[in-house]
Order: C-alpha cells, then sequence, then structure tokens
C-alpha cells in the first residue's frame, strides 16, 4: 500500500534500478514528494551556465541545495543517482550543508532532466538564481535573531503576569484576574512552543528517525515537560505552571545556539579562504605582465597560464593552444584540446605551452576550496581530538538520559514538583555544547594565526596533523633554495639576443623554480612554442621559429640525442641547455637559501627526524650537512616518483611524515604525507594534492608554526578538561536540586563563552609566545 501515486512512482523507479535496500535502511525514508515544477527555464543556456559549477564538452558539474535530505537512506540514495539514469557519472552528499555535487554528462541527460529526476524522489533541489549570491549565513542568524525577539518577549510578559504569584497576592485577590492571568501566560507561551522552540523538536525527532540520540533530543525533552506540567495545573486549577521557566529557558537556549552558529560562521574556512588564499597568477597589463592575487581577478583581466597550471576562473582563451586537464573536476585523465574563442573552465590544468586567457566569470576561490577538499585528495589524516569530541558527545546524551531518569525516580517519592524540575535542570545543564566547540574553535584558531603569518591550511584536522608528526621531510630546489637568479650565472659563450629569445620563450611555459630563474636571467621578448613537452625532474624542450631546444638534466638532454657522448662540458650539477642538437652551454646555480632558512630551520634537528630529498646530484650534500647536520637523512637524484617511495617507507616504519615541496614535481610526496605543505612563490603553484601552502618568504617561521600546532592539542586537552569538570559540577547541583531549570539555561551558554574565551585567550598568549 502506498500513500499516494507519488510514494508508488518512487517505489517502481528504485525497485526497477534494484536499489530496494533504500526501504530497509531506515523506517521512514526519504519524504513525500512534492507536485513537480515546470523545470522548462534549466533549458536556457544562459540559465544553465549560472548554476553550474563546471562545464566541458562533455561534462558538467553542479550543487545543489536539498533541504530533505535528513538521515543515512537519503545519502544512500542520492550518492546512487548513477544506477537511476544513464548519464549520471558521480553524485557526492555534503550533508551538514545538505549539499548534493552532481557530476553528469549533459549530451546523455540535461540539467532539466537532472532536476526533474531528483524532484521525483522527493529531493526537489532549491534553485532560485536572485539569491545565489548571497551569503547563507545571514538567513540564518536572521532566523535566530527573530525567534530568540520572540522567546525574550513571551518571557518577559510572562514573567510580568507572574508576579501577584511571586507575591503571594493571587490567592489574596478575589477576582478571576489570576485565572484570567494564567491563560493569558498560556497563550504567550504557545509561539515559544511552536515557533521559538520548533528546532530543538525537528532536530530531536530527525535524529529519532535516524536512529541517533542528538543533543537537541534531551533539550526537547525538557522543554516539553516542563511546557506539559505547566499546562496540566493550569487546567486542573493547581497552580499556573511554570511558564515563566519554560520561556526563559527556550529564550536563554536560543542565544547559545546564536553564540556558537555565529562562532561556527566566523571559523567557515571557505571564507577565510576567499582572504587568505596566496596562489596569484600572471596578469597581462599594458605596461607588461605582473603577479597578481587571484582574489583581485576581475572580469575582462588577461592573465597567462602557464604549463602545469590550474586555471583559477572560467575564461575565454585568446591566444595559445589549451591542452586542458578537467582530472581534478571530472575523473578524466585525457586532457581536451581549446583554441582561440574557445571556453575554458575554472579547474582545468593546462598541459601544453602557456596560454593566454580572459576572464569572463567572476572568480569562484570557494569551487577552488572545493576542488582543494575533494575526496580526490583526501588523506588519512588523524582526527584524534575531534575524534574523541566526537566519541563522548555520542555517548554524551545517553549518559544524561540515564541521570535524568535516575534523577526523576529518586525526588518523585519525596516531591513531585522538584522531581521534574530537578530533572529538567539535568537536562538542560549537561550540554555537551562546549565539549564539542573547544577542539574546532581552538584548531581554528590556530588557522587563523597560521594565515596572518603566510601559512593556509586546508582544515583544522591539518593542524592536528601537524602536532602529531615526527618527521619532516624536506625538498631542496624550490623550497629550500630561492627562486631569485642572484647567484645564477650562465657557462658557455655568451648568448646573442636571438638565443635569449629563445630561451625565454620556452622557460616561460614552465612554473619550476629553475625556469623561473632562468626567465629573469635571459632578456627579450617572447615568441610562440610549438611541440612544447615537460618531464618532471628531468627537463623541458620545445620548437621555436624553428630551431628546437632542451634545457634540463645532463642525463636527460643526453637520454633525449642532443649531447654527444664528447661533451665539452663536464657532468657538473647545472641546467643544460641545447639548441638544434647542439651543446649551448649551462646555467649554473649558487646555493642562495631562502630567508631564514639558515637561522632557524636547524632548530628542527633537535625535536624531529629530517630528511632531504633533492632532484640534484649530491654536489651540494656539504652545505646541507652545514645547515642541518651530517646525521640528516639525504637522498639525490630523486625522480617525483623516487620521492613519493621515500616517504611512504618512512611512514611504514611508523613516522608520521610532514613533507615540504613546491608543489610541482612533489605532487606524489605532498599527498601520500600525513601532511604535505606546497611552498608557493609568485606563481599559481596551487595543488589539490597538498594539505597546506606556505608561502616562500614564511618559511623561516616552521618551527614557530610546529610549536604552536603542539600548544593548540594541549589547549585543546586543558579545555575538555574544563567542559567536563563544568558538567561534573553541573550535574551535582541539579541531581541534589540545588540548581532550578531556569538557571540551567542561563548556565548553558555561559559554558560555551567560557570555554571560547579560554581558547581565545590561551590561543592568543600561545602564538605570542611562539613570536607569532
Amino acid at each position: 500500500m502506498f500513500c499516494c501515486p507519488g510514494c508508488k512512482a518512487v517505489y517502481e523507479l528504485l525497485h526497477a534500478a534494484e536499489l530496494g535496500d533504500y526501504y530497509r535502511r531506515d523506517a521512514f525514508p526519504g519524504l513525500k514528494p512534492e507536485s513537480s515544477a515546470e523545470f522548462a527555464y534549466l533549458d536556457d543556456p544562459d540559465v544553465a551556465r549560472q548554476l553550474l559549477d563546471f562545464s566541458d564538452r562533455r561534462f558538467s558539474r553542479i550543487t545543489f541545495t536539498i533541504p530533505q535530505m535528513h538521515c543515512a537512506s537519503c545519502i544512500w540514495l542520492l550518492e546512487n543517482l548513477y544506477r537511476l539514469k544513464d548519464g549520471v557519472s558521480r553524485s557526492t552528499v555534503n550533508f551538514p550543508r545538505r549539499q548534493l555535487t552532481v557530476l553528469f554528462e549533459h549530451d546523455r541527460i540535461s540539467l532539466r532532466q537532472l532536476v526533474e529526476l531528483l524532484t521525483g524522489i522527493g529531493y526537489e533541489p532549491v534553485l532560485r538564481l536572485d539569491q545565489l549570491d548571497r551569503p547563507k549565513t545571514r538567513s540564518r542568524q536572521r532566523s535566530y535573531a527573530l525567534k530568540i525577539g520572540v522567546a525574550g518577549f513571551c518571557f518577559g510578559n510572562i514573567m510580568l503576569l507572574s508576579f501577584p504569584h511571586y507575591l503571594g497576592a493571587d490567592e489574596l485577590v478575589n477576582t478571576a484576574f489570576p485565572t484570567i492571568f494564567k491563560y493569558v501566560m498560556l497563550a504567550l507561551a504557545l509561539p515559544v512552543l511552536f515557533y521559538s522552540a520548533s528546532e530543538y523538536f525537528r532536530n530531536a525527532w530527525s535524529g529519532l528517525r535516524s536512529r541517533m540520540l542528538t543533543i537537541d533530543f534531551p533539550l526537547a525533552l525538557g522543554i516539553a515537560a516542563l511546557f506539559g506540567r505547566s499546562l496540566f495545573d493550569i487546567i486542573t486549577g493547581i497552580g499556573p505552571g511554570y511558564l515563566d521557566s519554560f520561556s526563559g529557558l527556550v529564550f536563554f537556549l536560543l542565544i547559545g545556539r546564536f553564540f556558537q552558529q555565529r562562532t561556527y560562521d566566523q571559523l567557515s574556512f571557505d571564507r577565510d579562504y576567499k582572504a587568505y588564499f596566496p596562489a596569484a597568477v600572471t596578469r597581462k597589463t599594458p605596461t607588461g605582465e605582473t603577479s597578481t592575487a587571484i582574489s583581485k581577478l576581475a572580469l575582462g583581466d588577461r592573465i597567462i597560464v602557464r604549463h602545469g597550471e590550474l586555471i583559477p576562473a572560467d575564461s575565454i582563451l585568446i591566444d595559445g593552444d589549451g591542452y586542458i586537464d578537467y582530472s581534478f573536476v571530472t575523473g578524466e585523465a585525457a586532457p581536451q584540446q581549446a583554441s582561440s574563442g574557445d571556453r575554458v573552465q575554472a579547474g582545468g590544468r593546462q598541459m601544453g605551452t602557456a596560454i593566454e586567457v580572459e576572464v569572463v566569470r567572476e572568480v569562484s576561490q570557494s569551487y577552488l576550496t572545493s576542488l582543494w577538499n575533494s575526496a580526490s585528495f583526501q588523506t588519512d589524516t588523524p582526527r584524534t581530538m575531534t575524534s574523541l569530541a566526537d566519541y563522548l558527545s555520542r555517548w554524551f546524551t545517553a549518559a544524561v538520559l540515564t541521570i535524568t531518569a535516575a534523577t526523576f525516580a529518586y525526588w518523585v517519592r519525596l516531591d513531585s514538583t522538584a522531581a521534574l524540575n530537578n530533572a529538567v535542570a539535568v537536562l538542560v545543564v549537561a550540554c555537551p555544547c562546549a565539549l564539542a566547540l573547544a577542539s574546532p574553535f581552538i584548531l581554528s584558531s590556530v588557522m587563523r594565526v597560521f594565515g596572518r603569518h603566510g601559512l593556509y591550511l586546508k582544515n583544522p584536522a591539518v593542524a592536528e596533523a601537524m602536532a602529531a608528526a615526527n618527521t619532516i621531510v624536506f625538498d631542496k630546489t624550490g623550497t629550500l633554495t630561492s627562486p631569485e637568479p642572484t647567484d645564477l650565472t650562465f657557462d658557455g659563450a655568451p648568448l646573442t639576443d636571438m638565443e635569449q629569445r629563445l630561451i625565454k620563450a620556452l622557460v616561460r611555459n614552465s612554473t619550476h623554480p629553475v625556469s623561473r630563474r632562468i626567465e629573469k636571467f635571459v632578456t627579450g621578448e617572447t615568441l610562440p612554442v610549438q611541440n612544447y613537452d615537460e618531464t618532471p625532474g628531468q627537463g623541458i624542450t620545445g620548437t621555436i621559429d624553428n630551431h628546437t631546444l632542451h634545457l634540463g638534466r645532463a642525463d636527460w638532454v643526453a637520454d633525449a640525442g642532443e649531447m654527444p657522448v664528447n661533451n665539452p662540458y663536464d657532468r657538473t650539477p647545472a641546467t643544460y641547455l641545447t639548441i638544434d642538437r647542439v651543446p649551448r652551454g649551462r646555467f649554473l646555480f649558487g646555493s642562495a637559501w631562502r630567508d631564514g632558512v639558515a637561522q632557524h630551520l636547524p632548530s628542527l634537528t633537535s625535536a624531529y627526524r629530517v630528511a632531504v630529498l633533492s632532484g640534484d646530484t649530491d654536489r651540494e650534500r656539504p652545505l646541507l650537512e652545514k645547515l642541518f647536520g651530517a646525521d640528516t637523512g639525504m637522498a639525490f637524484n630523486q625522480s617525483p616518483h623516487d620521492k613519493l617511495a621515500r616517504v611512504e617507507r618512512l611512514q611504514a616504519d611508523g613516522h608520521s611524515v610532514i613533507m615540504i615541496g613546491d608543489g610541482l614535481n612533489d605532487a606524489g610526496a605532498l599527498r601520500a604525507a600525513d601532511v604535505g605543505i606546497a611552498v608557493s612563490d609568485d606563481t599559481a603553484g596551487f595543488s589539490p594534492a597538498c594539505d597546506a601552502i606556505l608561502d616562500a618568504g614564511s618559511i623561516g617561521r616552521l618551527p614557530r608554526f610546529l610549536r604552536l600546532s603542539r600548544l593548540g592539542v594541549r589547549l585543546i586537552q586543558v579545555s575538555f578538561v574544563i567542559s567536563l569538570a563544568y558538567n561534573i559540577v553541573g550535574l551535582g547541583f541539579a541531581v541534589t536540586g540545588h540548581l532550578s531549570p531556569l538557571v540551567s539555561a542561563i548556565l548553558m551558554p555561559i559554558s560555551s563563552i567560557s570555554v571560547v574565551g579560554f581558547a581565545t585567550l590561551a590561543t592568543s598568549l600561545a602564538s605570542r609566545r611562539t613570536g607569532l
């Protein structure tokens, strides 16, 4: 039997797709589908373009808001959309935000058909173009403010009408006013119950339907108990009940919830990321090329995207041959070709020569954040503190209900009124909100301090993982050494102006630090490059003005057949150049450490196992040993694959590894490490594989960052103790009858405020102590 034709249609659809398990995952799966709206407007390409996160010749990607999502069965169904409809490649749920991200083939299923599919199974997405750019936090805060206003108004008036009862005067006045006042107070309590307190009941009911005991369940139980007892007293004529305590309880609970919501909104890394994202792009101006922060890009700006760089915003290809790898977005490894006039999408990585594009859509750094946080680039980062908070909060509710039942059973034999008050006080005062708030607040506060000094973490768990690390692995070139060309010389016959233009044209397509240094060393106008190719860790090649250039390591150039056996230059570590198969010379680099490396990084060896992995030969081993000590593990001539294997061997031996590289040739090692930190200069070296981005000028602060992360974990432990002590003391007073429900409601937000205040002050002191 079905409640309506819609439910029957959903059942038949799921049954035909062999998704009948959906009905075994929850007793109340899904919601009753509403009548499908008319979605013809989604066939308009301009409307679809505003809604889509990404679209290329084959795939489109969109993120929906699904307010009907409420339980595990919803998640299971929504992440199995590909089994319901051909053309859906992948769907991923972000349950806390009620968001669904769908990757689909737009030639096989249109956006309109996708929305109609979701609507047909009871999950109609919110599609309102006029609200796409409005901050969602305002609507949440406005809702809380309205509920607090209603509860506060009713609370104040109920207290005013209760004054005769407070003074004992209602029994002395032989009039109908006390009875009238009782029912007026009851009328004032109804909007508090059905509007202001509605979120607690809704969340508690959703938890029960999902077979989960959430923290809102005991709060809803306490609110319902107070109102129910008050209603009974008024109807039976016993007295005015406890409507003042009831409305005050909701009022103060909402204040605490509002405060917590504001706290989490302020700690939202999506918002911080827009302000702090350090990657930059090369913007083309009438006076030349300049490095510009991504956050400052505007519509119409023309930017240069080099080989290996991400396209930061939807753009039109103006000049050059696009060879775009969209695997970060679609999972498809095959790059797509693009010609002048074609639209290229944000998130694609240029794999050919440098191209010039014009920005046609606002830079969506929240989209880059979602790319960075994609499941494809997640590592098994330990989350000891946050996991402990989740574990304690999960069992806390069951323990509170047990204590509440025991308290009521004890007091009901002595005084039924006291039994109710004490039971409600236990339900309200024993709230793990402060416990749950401690870890994310402190870690996010540490993140904010890091961001002010040039270290940008993917999420708070990275700070926790940094504190647990015992091994640090450094790449050398571009990480410990500076990309500035101050120590660069050319060994060979002086380069002609034409040769310098050829070299500049070749190296401007690469983001490798060596290429950036050579580009600054040579002069001249750039020329178009054909057949450009870059071999990570080896070198680059291309054809410019009918001349073929190879630039890279000596063995790689020789293997390419560009350097004869009787090479007039020895194999001293350098970057070798051949033009048309003729050895032309080599670029020699001195060891120019980045600022702060020589002064501060040697101190790491006292607390960590330090290793250096270099793609160069061991010519600079003496300098590295002088920097870190002769016992430091060092490996040279390391390819990107070798670096990855070395990190994995360290982890297999039980080490927790922080890998610090330039984000270019070290992507595999960065992703495999427990914490991968990419050092960024003035290029868009952003890589989704890393867990953090370190501004190159702040690498000398690394010991301070690590020390603050360890102090942050200690502060979390202290906050846990404070929160647990508060709950133990509060429960002691509530169980013994020395705490009223109203006072409990006041104390609950105070506990959160105290933890946040401690975290703010302690984090500030800890950052000063570490010099940040």
